[in-house]
């Protein structure tokens, strides 16, 4: 016969409320867990809005306008010499 007893799951431990099982502690029970609450997750809200306009004033300020971007590439890739090729 099934039993139910009530708890609360919390960081992945069982807090028993009522009446608490009789289990050996070493070792394994099968359980299933049901939620008896909508689990409602935060989810961080988009600032794409914010995010656009932050761009924006980037884009205006032409903060990149006195860099050679061949020159910048070669400074960052510095790549290896190779065999037959200049």
């Amino acid at each position: 016969m099934l039993k139910t007893f009530n708890a609360i799951l919390k960081n992945n431990s069982i807090q028993w409320l009522d009446e608490t099982p009789k289990i050996e502690l070493d070792t394994s029970v099968n359980v299933y867990v049901t939620f008896l609450e909508e689990i409602t997750i935060n989810q961080t809200k988009s600032n794409g809005q914010k995010m656009a306009e932050a761009l924006s004033k980037i884009s205006k300020n032409n903060i990149f306008a006195n860099i050679n971007p061949q020159k910048w590439q070669q400074e960052t890739r510095q790549d290896r010499l190779l065999p037959n090729r200049d």
